[in-house]
């Protein structure tokens, strides 16, 4: 998937830690990372998952969104629904996470697939009007990782009422 393009709506089978389920529209205004993982994928568990638990607890809600994506590839028996709630239990993961949809056509879940993902640990970041504007696989070390969402956050929001003006995050438009 291109960079600087409308980012795909997610295809999410389950929700844990949400009250209802979650979609990028709902989430407009915000930056949303999301952290693409497997439950048996040593980078995601040692690397990827606290990361991200890093990046909640250093950005305001209102300004940065933390989704997981439980996205299964392979060992489908092992990472069942009921596992993942265990493990989100057990290493204490409070943001939401999606249970990505299985594809009737292979292996490749269907958000991983939209997303063209290579694998996990993935790193995506949507802008605040849904655009993909990074796509990193593998480890982001956190300073980076650090910058690229505050330039994001940093960056003015279209709004609606002025007709695309840019808007700041108070809600002052030019």
């Amino acid at each position: 998937m291109a960079i600087d393009t409308q980012a795909p709506e997610w295809q999410v089978s389950r929700w844990f830690n949400a009250p209802a389920p979650l979609s990028l529209a709902a989430l407009r205004g915000r930056v949303v990372v999301i952290e693409a993982f497997q439950m048996l994928c040593p980078g995601c568990v040692s690397h990827g998952l606290p990361q991200a638990q890093r990046v909640r607890q250093v950005f305001a809600r209102e300004d940065v969104e933390v989704i997981g994506l439980h996205t299964v590839f392979e060992h489908h028996a092992a990472m069942t629904p009921v596992a993942l709630e265990a493990f989100l239990h057990e290493y204490r993961i409070g943001f939401p996470v999606g249970v990505d949809a299985a594809s009737e056509a292979g292996a490749i879940p269907r958000t991983m697939a939209a997303y063209g993902m290579r694998g996990t640990p993935t790193l995506l970041l949507v802008d605040r009007v849904g655009r993909l504007r990074q796509h990193h696989f593998g480890q982001v070390e956190d300073l980076m990782l650090g910058a690229q969402i505050a330039m994001l956050a940093a960056e003015p929001v279209p709004g609606p009422a002025t007709g695309g003006a840019a808007c700041s995050v108070d809600g002052s438009c030019d």
